[in-house]
């Protein structure tokens, strides 16, 4: 209880700050955007108890289309804690008190999946971030799972890699990554227990955090594969199939314990 009241506090009074301290940056157009955002998601990873673990490298000397699953909102924390990167999120959370600003300042890429015109939008903001040199994180699923496997990954948003292709010289760099929680307070999590962390369905986010922050010390592993390139020659199709294949097996290695060279992010 005292936990939840402090994590409580903490969020309510640096998250205020936090926003008025990156709309004094954009306005002023100086650097910092990134070390502030992603020492932001260490400290709630931290607060949380969820220790981040990667595996592989991430590309950081360009910007990258980063292709993931999808399980938790916790995703965001462990993934934005690695690096600085703009993740792509559903309208609605635009709308959400406090953390709706907070993820426009994070440069979210907001979309509407139910509005064709929406989508398009969405694809020309992806496209301006990758311009601007800012890394994108895409939840391909279009929805979050249990935990224990990838859903099949829609193409609509993949298709921003042919017009970024078009516009970008030598194509865009796409780099698949799963997100898999793997252990509870250092128990290895067995098949009935991820879906504990996983937030999906219809769950509430409210009774969903209290729930996690009751149980803590969770091990967030995050795995980067290989980089590909992706032009207008590209097939959309083709090229969400490969990346599917390659989460899933990201995934299922870390979940069977394949990967062994982890360390913290």
């Amino acid at each position: 209880m005292l936990r939840g009241l402090f994590i409580a506090a903490f969020f309510f009074t640096m998250t205020p700050l936090l926003i008025t301290v990156q709309w004094l940056l954009g306005k002023l157009h100086l650097p910092g955007w990134g070390f502030i955002a992603s020492n932001y998601y260490k400290i709630l990873c931290h607060l949380l108890r969820i220790r981040v673990r990667v595996i592989g490298e991430p590309v950081r000397d360009r910007a990258v289309l980063f292709v993931s699953n999808h399980v938790s909102w916790a995703d965001i924390l462990a993934i934005g804690s690695i690096m600085p990167v703009a993740f792509v999120s559903k309208s609605e959370v635009a709308n959400w008190p406090l953390v709706g600003t907070t993820a426009r300042l994070q440069r979210t890429v907001f979309v509407d999946r139910s509005r064709r015109q929406q989508t398009g939008d969405a694809i020309a903001d992806m496209v301006k971030r990758l311009q601007d040199g800012t890394s994108v994180v895409l939840f391909a699923e279009g929805t979050s799972s249990d935990g224990n496997r990838v859903l099949p990954f829609r193409s609509a948003l993949i298709g921003a890699v042919r017009e970024a292709g078009a516009r970008a010289q030598g194509g865009v760099m796409i780099q698949p990554v799963a997100i898999s929680y793997t252990l509870l307070h250092g128990i290895p999590m067995g098949h009935q227990h991820r879906p504990l962390v996983a937030w999906y369905g219809d769950l509430d986010f409210m009774p969903h955090i209290k729930a996690l922050i009751a149980r803590g010390a969770i091990d967030a592993v995050i795995t980067y594969g290989e980089p590909l390139i992706a032009d207008t020659s590209t097939d959309r199709k083709v090229l969400t199939r490969r990346l599917e294949s390659a989460v899933r097996g990201l995934n299922s290695g870390t979940l069977l314990g394949r990967h062994r060279s982890v360390h913290g992010g």
